[in-house]
Parts: structure tokens; C-alpha cells; sequence
């Protein structure tokens, strides 16, 4: 049973009311891009994120996840309007961390949507939510949706917007009609590619998360691979080079957009996140980083990994008065903080001698 297009537009303003910027819907079947998960993690782009193989068909095919499922409504919301209110490169942090928790704060909005459905219907609707926390390729699905395209750099792109989106889906078991796909824009423009400074796209629109620093800063739990570290520079908790550079960010008008219900408030970095600087990060004990990273998505590096990331920064950043920091974490009795902290202390020793100058850049 279908419900028309009046149910579509009724659901597109919910969700829009709840705070969303893109609401589109998408049937809940594989599609060509979420396909191409299968050939991604053959070819071992997602290294040690085992989940990923793991639930491979069930990101493929909705109908794995929700039993029943008909339509995936995805929703995005625009998280860093306005450049000059978020962290710099120079400090190292993905424009997304230091506020709320965004898993949080958009799952809150999508459940809300979900029981918006079941008034909308006039019966009872089976959904399930996610906010990049379960088996869905959300990209994939936004994508179908007509939310953006996915670039040669393997965000979603609005053309308006542009890509400093974050992603939600809401699985349900109404037959809603899907919007009409998005068509890629990227044309011959190569600025994402050539400005990742790890080489960590294999071949557009095909990253290899093993290389990728959004990847080596959160998701990989042990050493960052030493071939790797320079090109880090002075990054301590993801990325976004190949977003910097994008034309189609560039040219947002995501700046005028209203925030009525002070979703990008929340999700703004706090205060000691917005000049995060090194010497600080290399001071942090356990139970500091505690209370520095409550509610906030900077936890997901965990302790250690936030410090490991923090001292390949620092040998990178050319800054002596760093040293008996470093000094003190290369006697550390974790094995893994005592390497990244030898190795920091080496890269500032070779900038002393005149063999380094610094983050490298290209």
C-alpha cells in the first residue's frame, strides 16, 4: 500500500521542524552505491573496522536490518556553517568534534520522527533509528534519497550545503514514494585527491580508510604506521582537507541558515575544543580526559589514542617547548604512548638540526 505523495511532504516537514536541513526518502532495497561495499572491503579499505564485513549485507539490503522495511527516510543536518566559528586546521580537530555528541543529539530527532510516522499513518509503524551507529550506508541511501551526491572524495555533497553534513536514517515499514536520485557534480575537479596529504584515496571516489586520517586518528586502535606520521602534520583528531578544498564547499550558502532549535548550538565545539592546544592534550591524565570529552564525539579516540595522535602532532609541530613533555610520555610504561613519544622526540631533534622544518604539506 502506498499513501501518495501528501504523506511524503507531511513526513519532509516533520523532520524539517525537528531541526533537519535535508529530508529525503529512498526505497529500502540495495542500490548501486551501497553495492559497492561488497568490492570496497574485499580490496581491504576498511582495515581493522571488522564490523564492516561483518554486517555487509545488512548495510547492502535495509530489509536485513528492519524486517519489512519499505522506505529509509534520510535526513541531514549542516554542522559547521560557518568556518570561522570552528576549529582551524592548525589546531587539528574535524570541524564536527568538541560539541554534544552528534550520535546523540540527531538519533533524539529521528526517533521523534519516527513516532511523527505512526500519527501521520494513522497506525502503528515499525522503525529503527541510526545516526552512523548501526549496518546502514547511510551515504549510499542519501545519495538514492536525492540528499547529494557522493564525490570524489567519498562525502555527500549537497550542492547548496555542500558536505559538512551529518547523516541519519530512519528504516521504516511504510511504502513511502522515493525521491528522484542525486546526480554527481564532481566533474573533472580533482582538488580532494590531490590535496590528501596520506594519499588515502585509492582512485576517486574509492578511499582507503587504512591511509585515511579520519581513520588513524579514531578508528585504529594501535600505532599510527610510521610512514604515515609526518603526513598527519599537526591533525590530532580527524580530518577535513579533502572538505577544506572542495569547490562545492566553498560555495555553501550553509551560513544563512536558521538554527531555531539550537542543534548546531549543541553541536558547536565547546570552549577549551575551539583553541585545543598541544601542551594541554600532552598533560591530559586519564580521568582529565574524562571530564574533557564528556558528551562529546572526541571520546571515541579513547584516552590513549587522543594522546598517541597528540604526540605525532607534536613532533611534527616543530615546537621544542614540548620536549620534556614528550620526555616524560617516552618513559611511559604503555607501550604504545612510550613509541609515538620516541618518535616525537626524534622528529623534533632532526627539526633542531636543520633535517625537518615542521608539518609537511603539499
Amino acid at each position: 500500500m502506498s499513501f501518495g505523495a501528501d504523506i511524503e511532504e507531511q513526513v519532509k516537514a516533520c523532520g524539517r521542524a525537528l531541526g533537519f536541513d535535508l529530508v529525503g526518502v529512498a526505497p529500502a532495497e540495495p542500490n548501486a552505491a551501497s553495492e559497492r561495499l561488497r568490492e570496497w572491503v574485499a580490496r581491504g579499505h576498511a582495515g581493522e573496522m571488522a564490523y564492516m564485513g561483518e554486517r555487509l549485507e545488512e548495510r547492502i539490503d535495509p530489509r536485513r536490518v528492519l524486517d519489512g522495511a519499505r522506505s529509509v527516510v534520510v535526513v541531514g543536518l549542516v554542522y559547521a556553517p560557518d568556518a570561522s566559528e570552528t576549529p582551524s586546521a592548525a589546531f587539528g580537530l574535524a570541524r564536527y568534534a568538541g560539541g554534544d555528541d552528534y550520535h546523540e543529539v540527531l538519533l533524539d530527532r529521528l526517533r521523534a520522527l519516527g513516532a511523527a510516522l505512526e500519527v501521520l499513518a494513522g497506525r502503528a509503524v515499525r522503525t529503527r533509528a541510526y545516526v552512523d551507529t548501526g549496518p546502514v550506508a547511510e551515504r549510499a541511501f542519501a545519495e538514492r534519497a536525492g540528499l547529494g551526491w557522493v564525490g570524489k572524495n567519498s562525502c555527500l555533497i549537497h550542492p547548496r550545503l555542500g558536505s559538512y553534513l551529518f547523516l541519519g536514517v530512519l528504516l521504516s515499514d511504510l511504502e513511502l514514494v522515493p525521491d528522484a536520485p542525486a546526480s554527481d557534480h564532481c566533474g573533472s575537479c580533482r582538488a580532494c585527491l590531490e590535496a590528501c596529504p596520506t594519499d588515502a584515496f585509492a582512485e576517486p571516489y574509492v578511499l582507503d580508510a587504512t591511509r585515511c586520517i579520519a581513520y588513524t586518528t579514531i578508528e585504529a586502535p594501535g600505532p599510527v604506521p610510521v610512514a604515515l606520521r609526518e603526513a598527519h602534520g599537526t591533525q590530532v583528531f580527524g580530518c577535513d582537507i579533502c572538505q577544506q578544498v572542495c569547490p562545492w564547499n566553498r560555495s555553501t550558502q550553509a551560513a544563512s541558515l536558521d538554527d531555531p532549535l539550537g542543534l548546531r548550538e549543541r553541536l558547536a565545539p565547546r570552549a577549551r575544543w575551539r583553541r585545543v592546544d598541544l601542551a594541554w592534550l600532552l598533560d591530559l591524565d586519564e580521568d582529565a580526559w574524562r571530564v574533557a570529552t564528556r558528551g562529546s564525539a572526541v571520546r571515541r579516540a579513547r584516552w590513549r589514542g587522543l594522546l598517541r595522535n597528540a604526540l605525532v602532532a607534536a613532533g611534527n609541530s616543530g615546537d621544542r617547548e614540548l620536549v620534556p613533555r614528550i620526555e616524560r610520555l617516552a618513559r611511559s610504561s604503555d607501550p604504545l604512548v612510550a613509541e609515538h613519544a620516541r618518535w616525537a622526540l626524534g622528529r623534533l631533534a632532526g627539526a633542531a638540526d636543520g633535517q625537518a622544518h615542521g608539518p609537511s604539506h603539499r
